[in-house]
């Protein structure tokens, strides 16, 4: 993927320079311009018929991403697409291959080759009960080729070692080495009531963690104070 990421650090965008017939994978509802480049609507599924309908809608209800993914097609010289996440922040390209693979929180999706999809992977009932995204499933690179993701906040890659495993905290998870083992625990105290915390993520192994810095559930907490109260009127 030949790509740019054009504007300021808070809310850059993403221009891709395709080929003709030459083919990437974007978050549904991303674009923001483009020239010389057809765009079709795919449901986010590899398989075809009733079980890529089915797969779609399991992405759907069990990870929270959009049934619906977009192709981008280049179809003349010199084609291009300018494509922005839904919040503001960093953008970072992912290189997948082989043993190189990561799992996805919700969201973080922006753009891959056409060559690397995402699939789901079943978590184990703890899992899936205490974590915050992904529920029954996370979603897990497969493939070859470049996957950009955003995040909120800057983002930062955090290494994981055998002698050094890593607590974070679920809302700052963006991405992670499909290798690394985790558990998902309660912070501290009742639910995390005494320290304010909530749900972590433990990360074991050998590999990288790459974490948002900012938590967009806290800055919606911090501004409803600020916002007009509905009282039913």
């Amino acid at each position: 993927m030949k790509y740019t990421i054009k504007g300021d650090s808070d809310c850059p965008l993403l221009e891709v320079s395709l080929a003709p017939t030459e083919t990437i994978k974007m978050e549904r509802g991303s674009m923001v311009y483009l020239s010389n480049v057809s765009l079709e609507g795919k449901m986010n599924s590899q398989k075809k018929g009733l079980g890529g309908l089915l797969g779609a809608i399991g992405r759907s209800v069990t990870s929270g991403e959009s049934m619906f993914i977009t192709q981008a097609s280049g179809v003349g010289p010199n084609a291009f697409v300018g494509i922005a996440p839904s919040i503001p922040g960093k953008l970072t390209c992912l290189h997948v291959g082989g043993n190189t693979q990561y799992c996805l929180n919700t969201g973080a999706f922006v753009a891959c080759d056409d060559s690397v999809n995402y699939q789901m992977q079943a978590q184990d009932l703890g899992k899936a009960f205490f974590g915050g995204t992904g529920g029954l499933f996370v979603m897990k690179t497969v493939g070859y080729g470049d996957i950009i993701v955003s995040s909120f906040g800057d983002i930062l890659a955090v290494e994981v070692s055998h002698d050094r495993p890593m607590t974070i905290d679920n809302e700052h998870v963006v991405a992670w080495d499909a290798s690394l083992d985790y558990q998902i625990q309660i912070a501290s105290g009742t639910f995390g009531f005494t320290t304010g915390e909530g749900l972590v993520n433990v990360f074991h192994g050998n590999g990288t963690v790459y974490i948002q810095t900012r938590n967009i559930h806290n800055l919606a907490d911090a501004l409803k104070p600020y916002l007009p109260q509905n009282n039913g009127n």
